[in-house]
């Protein structure tokens, strides 16, 4: 069977299923997206390798991908290979010796591990007809980017702007906003460390 390649294009709170998130993949050179419900450990292990944000200690993918590192173990690829019932399929397709291996897999795991390898993801048509929507007209996608998005922390009003905050402060802001999987505000508050950083 071809395989199609796909891509990470966003990861949000799930429409359908309050308590989860739903990544989006979308096809490369195509207009279809494939969403995927995931659990917020999930959602969290994929935003964090994403962002290139490093955990004080090893997230379980982190720790996987280092032991697969230690054993010469190289994740070439995953393919999300079946659907059954509404529920994915994935097997991570690593290479050792020269040997390729197949390992079983839940997609929201092997998406984590391929982010962290910077290995490619692939589907195949069967799932893509099944489970795909095919990318709204531009107009329509344009109106909805425009509605303002507020997260979390901005729900809970901060009193100031990040440019008022000393670096220590910015600091320990980082870490509540990541302990509260608040990633989008975790982005900005890492731009703006940067930016005075740049500063000197």
């Amino acid at each position: 069977m071809k395989k199609i390649e796909l891509d990470i294009v966003a990861l949000s709170h799930s429409v359908s299923q309050s308590h989860n998130y739903a990544v989006v993949l979308g096809e490369q050179n195509g207009s279809r997206r494939l969403p995927i419900v995931i659990g917020g450990f999930e959602a969290q292990a994929i935003a964090v390798a994403m962002e290139h944000m490093t955990p004080n200690r090893p997230l379980t993918h982190d720790l996987f991908k280092n032991a697969m590192e230690t054993f010469k173990i190289e994740l070439k690829e995953v393919i999300i290979n079946n659907l059954l019932d509404g529920i994915f399929y994935a097997v991570l397709v690593c290479e050792k010796d020269g040997e390729t291996y197949e390992i079983d897999s839940r997609t929201s795991d092997a998406l984590a591990m391929a982010v962290r390898f910077n290995c490619p993801i692939y589907t195949y048509e069967f799932i893509l007809d099944a489970a795909g929507v095919v990318l709204e007209e531009p107009e329509q996608a344009t109106a909805k980017k425009e509605r303002p998005k507020r997260s979390r922390a901005a729900k809970r009003e901060k009193p100031a702007s990040l440019t008022s905050y000393s670096l220590e402060e910015l600091n320990q802001l980082l870490e509540e906003v990541i302990a509260n999987e608040d990633y989008e505000q975790a982005a900005k508050i890492r731009d703006e460390m940067k930016r005075r950083k740049e500063q000197g």
